[in-house]
């Protein structure tokens, strides 16, 4: 399936609005998370990045005020995104700050583009197409 790509609804630079649209586009809500819990558990990464520092489920569940179970079920589907990683029991933001993130991250896709381009070569080759 093919992600399209999620254009700026905002033109105006309002920090608020960008945040949105990054989170929007990262995936870190959609329509089952009613209250944006992962991405009020994101901001909360961001700010703590600023102090280079990282936090703890339950640390993430006091500041943002969810159950640790949703901190924790939106913390790994941030680790499977790449945008959050674990040291030592606690968590903290993929990057040092967000244009290194998504530097990141567009290396991760091009890697995954280059291996499906890779199979499937190899899938016309064994299908004679």
């Amino acid at each position: 399936m093919h992600q399209t790509l999620i254009r700026q609804p905002y033109p105006e630079k309002n920090i608020h609005h960008q945040l949105q649209w990054l989170g929007l586009s990262l995936g870190l809500f959609g329509e089952r998370d009613k209250d944006k819990s992962c991405f009020r558990i994101f901001i909360e990464m961001l700010k703590r990045a600023k102090l280079k520092s990282a936090m703890t489920s339950d640390e993430i569940a006091a500041r943002t005020k969810l159950s640790r179970g949703t901190v924790v079920h939106h913390l790994n589907k941030l680790i499977d995104a790449g945008l959050v990683r674990v040291v030592r029991n606690t968590y903290m933001l993929g990057g040092d700050n967000l244009s290194l993130l998504v530097e990141e991250l567009q290396r991760d896709a091009e890697r995954t583009y280059e291996q499906l381009a890779k199979v499937a070569a190899e899938l016309d080759s064994s299908l004679g197409l």
